[in-house]
């Protein structure tokens, strides 16, 4: 697959996060980190493009098919790194020494960190991605990963992006539990 074939994978019907827009912004907030090698910043683009190249919210193992099919198409000293990279978005846990992968899941969280109306925009997208669920047990689920993001610790494992998007993204997800009728218990 090429970069066209790509785009036109995160173009596919039912995707109104999981898009281009949002490899783009991804693309964008790695564009802004630095001291990467060369090396690096190319690992990390491959990760970013390929992580969610499978969507299909009915399922459970979009990250696996995505490191899957980035192992068959990206070029061979990356592979394994890539797929490594890409499993790790299943949950967004990464060891404390795994440099490449907190920026990975960094960049990928930072729509937490938003601007409430950007948030607000991801939050009714997401929603439009799981409408085939009903109302109530939308509430349930979201709410329970919201939980699960806001009871972290740590929700940006790269310290740079702790420090801008932390406080906002803390704000964001109670602002959105408080709209689901949910709280933090």
């Amino acid at each position: 697959m090429n970069r066209e074939q790509l785009a036109a994978a995160y173009a596919a019907p039912g995707r109104h996060y999981h898009n281009l827009a949002h490899i783009e912004d991804c693309l964008a907030a790695l564009a802004r980190v630095g001291g990467l090698s060369a090396a690096e910043r190319e690992m990390l683009t491959e990760a970013i493009w390929w992580h969610d190249v499978v969507y299909d919210p009915v399922r459970s193992d979009n990250e696996e098919r995505s490191a899957e099919l980035a192992e068959q198409h990206v070029r061979g000293e990356l592979r394994q790194e890539v797929g490594r990279l890409i499993r790790l978005t299943k949950t967004h846990d990464v060891d404390a020494s795994d440099r490449l992968g907190a920026i990975l899941i960094s960049i990928d969280l930072s729509i937490l960190g938003a601007d409430p109306a950007h948030y607000d925009a991801y939050a009714a997208a997401i929603r439009r991605e799981f409408s085939h669920v009903s109302e109530s047990d939308y509430r349930v689920g979201r709410a329970r990963v919201l939980r699960r993001f806001a009871a972290r610790e740590v929700i940006y494992p790269d310290p740079d992006f702790a420090a801008m998007y932390d406080r906002p993204a803390r704000a964001n997800l109670a602002r959105e539990l408080a709209a689901l009728g949910q709280d933090f218990a």
